[in-house]
C-alpha cells in the first residue's frame, strides 16, 4: 500500500525545522504576492533556507502560486519562477492558466499541482490540467469521501485532500473590513478589526465566529470549524489518496506541531497494520481536542455530508 504524504504548511523558516522533527514530509512556502493564504511569509532568501533544509533531510518544498494574476502581476512571474527553478524547489501549486505560460517561458521544468481551490471538483478536470503539465491536484475541500474516493480511482494525476484545517468560504479582492459585512439580509460585526492575527466575524443568529484577514489579495472569511478527520482516515488509506495536508493558516506554532505529531503517529500506525490505527485513532484525537481552542469547534467538513444533486 502506499503511503500517504504528510503535507505542511509553516510559519517560517525555524517552524520548518521543527515540523520536520514532528514528521512532515511535504512543505508549502510561498509570499503573498503570488501566493493564497499561506500560513507564513517566505521570501526568495527565505525559500533557499527553507529547501536546503527540507532536502537535507530527504523531504519535498512546495512553492505557492495559486493567486489570481491581473496585468499588474504578469511580469513577475517568469523572473520568480526562474529563481524557483534556480532554487529546486520540488513543485509550484497554481491555479491561474498563467502559471503554464510564465513556465514555459522560465524554461522550467518544474512539476505542477493544480489548485483551483472550490472548482477542484472532478477527475475531467484534474487529467485535463494534467496533460498540461500537472502531476496533481488538490481538491475542493466541499467534496464528499465518496466524490473523493471516485476521483481518485479515475484521476491520472496524484490527489491532495486536506485532513486538517480550516476552509476559507469566501473571497473578494477587494477590502471589505472598512465596509459593511451584510448575511441574510443582517448586518454582523467584525471584532477586533485593528488585531489582524485574531479578527472573526460575529454571526449572533447563529452563534458562529467567522475568521477574516485583509492581505495583498483582498479579503478571506474562513468557516468557524476546523476539519479534523484523524480518526476517519480509513478510506484515503484504501483509495492510496497520495497526500494529505494539514493547513496550520492562524494557528500558534506549537498547535501546528502537535496536530503534525499526531497525523505522523497515524499514518505509521495504519502503515503498519488497520488494527494499529484503529488501536490508537481515538487517542490521537482526543489529544488534538485537548490542544483545540475553544472558538474553533472540530468536525469533519463536508467529507460525510450527504450530496444532493
Amino acid at each position: 500500500m502506499k503511503k500517504p504524504e504528510l503535507l505542511v504548511t509553516p510559519h517560517s523558516v525555524s517552524h520548518v525545522q521543527e515540523l520536520l522533527e514532528a514528521g512532515a514530509d511535504a512543505f508549502v512556502l510561498g509570499e503573498q504576492k503570488f501566493g493564497l493564504r499561506l500560513a507564513g511569509e517566505f521570501s526568495i532568501a527565505q525559500i533557499e533556507e527553507a529547501v536546503k533544509m527540507i532536502h537535507t533531510a530527504g523531504k519535498k518544498a512546495y512553492v505557492a502560486m495559486n493567486a489570481i494574476f491581473h496585468n499588474d502581476r504578469v511580469d513577475a512571474l517568469t523572473p520568480y519562477i526562474q529563481q524557483l527553478d534556480r532554487i529546486g524547489v520540488d513543485a509550484i501549486i497554481f491555479g491561474d492558466p498563467s502559471i503554464i505560460i510564465a513556465r514555459r517561458e522560465a524554461e522550467s521544468n518544474i512539476p505542477l499541482h493544480w489548485d483551483a481551490e472550490t472548482t477542484s471538483t472532478n477527475w475531467f478536470q484534474a487529467n485535463y490540467w494534467g496533460k498540461r503539465g500537472a502531476t496533481r491536484t488538490y481538491l475542493a475541500r466541499e467534496l464528499s469521501m465518496e466524490e473523493v474516493v471516485e476521483i481518485k480511482e479515475n484521476a491520472e494525476v496524484e490527489v491532495e485532500v486536506l485532513v486538517h484545517g480550516m476552509t476559507c468560504m469566501f473571497q473578494s479582492k477587494r477590502s471589505l473590513l472598512g465596509n459593511y459585512f451584510l448575511f441574510q439580509e443582517k448586518t454582523m460585526e467584525v471584532e477586533n478589526r485593528k488585531e489582524a492575527k485574531n479578527m472573526f466575524l460575529h454571526d449572533k443568529e447563529r452563534e458562529n465566529k467567522y475568521p477574516i484577514y485583509e492581505d495583498l489579495n483582498g479579503t478571506h472569511i474562513y468557516s468557524p470549524n476546523d476539519i479534523c478527520i484523524i480518526d476517519e482516515l480509513n478510506e484515503l488509506f484504501e483509495a492510496e489518496v497520495d497526500s494529505f495536508k494539514f493547513d496550520s493558516v492562524l494557528c500558534s506554532d506549537e498547535y501546528a506541531i502537535t496536530v503534525t505529531s499526531c497525523y505522523r503517529k497515524a499514518i505509521d500506525a495504519y502503515m503498519e497494520s488497520e488494527d494499529d490505527y484503529d488501536d490508537v485513532k481515538q487517542d490521537l484525537l482526543e489529544a488534538i481536542e485537548e490542544i483545540q481552542p475553544e472558538i474553533r469547534p472540530l468536525d469533519t467538513g463536508f467529507y460525510f455530508k450527504e450530496t444532493v444533486y
